[in-house]
């Protein structure tokens, strides 16, 4: 079964519909570059509508540790997404579980990432675009992605109901991270492209368990 995270919620009805439609987690931004950016205290607000058994992602671009630890302190995080040019070391100083995103294009050595951050619980993987951390809905060349890695691979970038399943046959990812593909606006999720992308995924994944 493929694992569900829609990133990027800064609303309580986005809360509401991707609860509904069941995806696995959920994302907040904590990088203020970001449109899809919220406050400690939206987080907050937003983190006690979310029922059991849907994990909380709080991603961070290059923050400063203190502002981490802040957010770490009142918001309930399962999971730390470092999207940025953290070291392994920034990354582990937390003590929590984190996935680390590579940007990938021709050239990212994958297996040496899997190596280098081998205390992740997985990458994610996602377009590069220059000057733009995440965020972009561009894709990139699933190809360039080894067969077996040593880590679990979380496919983000560009990703939408039209697409997603092609995605998973060719990939087989552990997971698959949403955010554009499923919005009105950017920062403003869309109920029925959540809706259609989670269905998506939930077909391909029956079809090829068959």
């Amino acid at each position: 079964m493929t694992r569900i995270k829609i990133c990027g919620l800064t609303r309580a009805e986005d809360i509401a519909a991707v609860v509904h439609s069941g995806a696995n987690a959920i994302g907040f931004v904590f990088y203020e570059k970001s449109p899809r950016y919220v406050t400690k205290q939206k987080a907050i607000e937003l983190a006690n509508l979310v029922p059991p058994f849907v994990s909380i992602v709080g991603l961070f671009v290059n923050a400063e540790p203190d502002f981490v630890n802040e957010i770490l302190e009142s918001v309930p995080l399962d999971l730390l997404q470092f999207h940025g040019d953290e070291s392994p070391e920034y990354c582990r100083q937390f003590n929590r579980p984190y996935i680390k995103a590579i940007r990938v294009k021709a050239g990212v050595d994958l297996i040496q990432c899997a190596s280098e951050f081998n205390g992740a619980k997985g990458l994610l993987l996602d377009a590069h675009v220059d000057g733009i951390p995440g965020g972009t809905g561009a894709t990139f060349d699933w190809t360039l992605i080894p067969e077996a890695l040593s880590l679990p691979v979380i496919l983000s970038g560009g990703l939408d109901a039209q697409n997603v399943s092609p995605a998973i046959e060719q990939v087989s990812p552990y997971a698959v991270d949403v955010s554009s593909g499923v919005e009105a606006n950017k920062g403003i999720k869309d109920a029925e492209k959540i809706a259609a992308f989670i269905n998506e995924v939930n077909r391909i994944d029956v079809q090829l368990s068959r």
